[in-house]
């Protein structure tokens, strides 16, 4: 008989994975020890040996902490535990509550509070799915007793810590949490973290971890041996958000990697993972409010556990470097954006120094690429990881200028222009077909220490996706119906635009929701124009619904499959049905409207449309006719351009980036533009789109 059932489990599992991964699932007792604060660079065999023992024993990895807001304290970091989804109390926090003892459980006070006032509505998720499923919860410390705490905020059995526990009490629940705040107690200032990044003195910082270590050994060593352990430090410890410690000790996963399916990272989880791996590895079917997806151990191979931690450490690194050097990046591209419009738009009145213009353009257009191409190069394992960063980006960004400016296509006026937008394209889909290994920790894209995103297509990185798809397509459809072929033009737009628009948006590739629909717009529009038709406002709406009906659907398929294989794209199909997509929308709505006043991305929106605009409706005063030139050269350069603002105006209304994805845009595709223009009507012989010289090389005369 049990043959049979492990035979059909097993054929079910190859029909439907969800059902192999909850066949497997062997009911134990799991613990959690939560140690806030901690992060790899904190682990030491002699400076925190019971800890370091257990990294040995265990699956290691890097934990991402944001809850809601920008860094996590304590109360909210448990807190995210109890409900299974980022939570926050509301106000600046720090300790979770002390619970009031009451026989052998114990009672958080005022837990109404998280839900009837900070809106906190999933909170005792985690507590309610064990009771629910007969078992009890055992709580060590506060944070231990908020994490467990049912609906009502009881835990069954409670100690204020380790030494308070009886003997045999261990044995009596399968649920087991551990609150060790021996590390961040020290840094708490009047009951909340510090506004400083580091308050305490490396010897302060020394001597907390040993008390903290001392009392994890001593959870450690009085543990039931069937016990699976997690390890979490599972809150920030200051001002700036940093990767955490991540460990789990269930059966022999020493010497691997551990990550989770909803990162889709092999070294990365997510505190929603914790309640997921906890419900899981307890054999406790997780409610459908629960986010996270078990913490699983990879394939990939640590080696030695010192230098597993020290891959971890440049993790948590190479992504304090992005964070730190994000805002003086976009206010220097802002910078650099507002002074070419200014210096372009007095040079060219004068038509004087174009060609000066001509490769400040196509170098502009380089750095969103190149700030992908940087993390080719082992920049973070420098000693100054900022300045190899740098100039890492500014290298990539003169040398793709160079290539773009120097080979045989620069005769043709579209050629360099191709070049960027072909290696743009290149690199973004390469990335996504290959993990998104470029995107992570770059300045244009997402990190892990942020915790926005863990894989896909980000916000900025589709705009420029989007821009270098429509640009190229256009480049090609130029070709196509300067040979005569206008249908071929518009299929190629088509096919090129439509993969393009399926890998951004395909879950588990992509995963950009608001992507897809700005896409779909700009690719009809492009087509459209390319064929000679006019793009009404009527139009305009079907094809903003029609993008809106494909990610609805994508989602949907998303949403059929099981739960732990269904991203963020599938989940929101699911809170359509509970209704909470309206919270959520709404959240991303307030989102956008903030970066409609951010300093670094609406100077590069409104320079780079006014000088657009001004140059089409006056453009013998703007650019002495550079882009009606352009235009004039290249009907199909200007439908790909309309194209692309359309996906950036629409791209900025329906993601929670908002002006980014606008001013991404408008930075790479307004400059290339003005690069084709200079060389059609430019100071040097020119050349058509096969490399030949006409017979008159002299200049364009400004009425063309």
């Amino acid at each position: 008989m049990k043959r049979t059932l492990f035979a059909f489990a097993l054929v079910l599992g190859l029909l439907w994975p969800g059902v192999a991964q909850s066949a497997a699932r062997v009911d134990g007792r799991v613990v959690l020890i939560g140690v806030p604060g901690l992060q790899w660079s904190d682990l030491s065999p002699g400076g925190t040996p019971n800890l370091w023992r257990l990294a040995t024993q265990s699956a290691i990895g890097s934990l991402s902490v944001r809850a809601v807001g920008r860094v996590t304290c304590p109360y909210d970091g448990w807190l995210t535990i109890s409900a299974g989804v980022r939570s926050a109390v509301g106000y600046g926090c720090g300790l979770p509550p002390l619970p009031e003892s009451g026989g052998t459980g114990a009672v958080i006070p005022g837990y109404g509070y998280l839900r009837d006032v900070a809106g906190q509505r999933n909170a005792g998720a985690l507590g309610e799915a064990v009771h629910a499923a007969g078992e009890c919860t055992l709580a060590i410390g506060p944070g231990a007793a908020l994490a467990l705490a049912d609906r009502s905020g009881r835990v069954d059995v409670y100690a204020p810590s380790p030494a308070q526990i009886r003997s045999g009490v261990l044995t009596r629940c399968r649920v087991i949490a551990v609150d060790v705040d021996d590390l961040i107690r020290p840094y708490i200032t009047d009951g909340r973290l510090p506004k400083v990044e580091e308050r305490l003195t490396p010897q302060q910082r020394a001597a907390a971890l040993r008390l903290a270590d001392a009392k994890a050994g001593a959870v450690l060593s009085v543990l039931p041996k069937d016990a699976r352990v997690l390890l979490a430090g599972l809150s920030d410890h200051g001002v700036d958000p940093h990767l955490r410690v991540a460990m789990m000790r269930d059966g022999d996963p020493s010497g691997r990697f551990l990550g989770a399916a909803s990162t889709h990272r092999d070294d990365i989880t997510i505190l929603p993972d914790v309640t997921a791996t906890m419900l899981s590895l307890a054999g406790v079917e997780a409610p459908p409010g629960i986010v996270g997806l078990p913490w699983q151990a990879s394939e990939r191979r640590t080696g030695t556990t010192e230098a597993a931690r020290a891959d971890l450490e440049k993790a948590d690194v190479a992504g304090q470097t992005i964070r730190s050097v994000g805002g003086v990046f976009f206010t220097s591209v802002a910078v650099l954006q507002v002074a070419f419009y200014l210096t372009a738009f007095l040079l060219l009145r004068r038509r004087r120094g174009l060609r000066r213009v001509r490769v400040a353009s196509v170098a502009l257009a380089s750095v969103p690429a190149s700030t992908y191409l940087v993390n080719l190069t082992p920049w973070q394992d420098v000693r100054t990881p900022l300045l190899a960063l740098v100039g890492g980006i500014a290298g990539c960004a003169l040398l793709l200028a160079a290539v773009a400016l120097a080979g045989p296509w620069r005769r043709a006026p579209l050629g360099p222009l191709a070049v960027v937008a072909g290696v743009t394209a290149a690199v973004l889909a390469g990335d996504l077909l290959t993990g998104t290994t470029l995107q992570l920790n770059s300045v244009m894209g997402y990190s892990a220490v942020v915790g926005a995103r863990y894989y896909g297509l980000g916000n900025i990185p589709f705009a420029l996706f989007a821009t270098s798809v429509l640009l190229l397509a256009a480049t090609i459809a130029h070709r196509l119906t300067r040979g005569g072929h206008t249908g071929a033009a518009v299929t190629a737009v088509a096919v090129l635009g439509g993969f393009a628009m399926i890998l951004g948006g395909w879950p588990g590739v992509g995963s950009d929701f608001g992507g897809v629909i700005a896409f779909v717009p700009g690719i009809a529009v492009t087509a459209l124009l390319i064929a000679g038709r006019r793009v009404s406002i009527v139009k305009l709406g079907a094809f903003c619904v029609a993008g809106g009906v494909t990610v609805m659907g994508i989602a949907y398929l998303d949403y059929l499959r099981p739960p732990a294989f269904q991203t963020h794209l599938g989940r929101f199909v699911g809170q359509v049905f509970t209704g909470e997509a309206v919270e959520v929308i709404g959240r991303k709505l307030g989102a956008m409207l903030g970066t409609l006043l951010s300093p670094n991305l609406m100077p590069v929106v409104i320079a780079a449309t006014a000088f657009l605009v001004y140059a089409l409706l006056r453009p013998e005063q703007a650019t002495a006719g550079v882009l009606p030139a352009a235009f004039a050269h290249s009907p199909a350069l200007r439908a790909g351009l309309i194209g692309t603002l359309v996906s950036g105006v629409v791209g900025m209304l329906v993601n929670d980036s908002g002006a980014a994805v606008l001013s991404m845009a408008l930075a790479l595709a307004v400059p290339l533009t003005l690069s084709v223009g200079i060389r059609t009507l430019g100071g040097a012989p020119r050349y058509d789109d096969a490399g030949q010289e006409p017979a008159s090389s002299s200049l364009v005369s400004r009425s063309s």
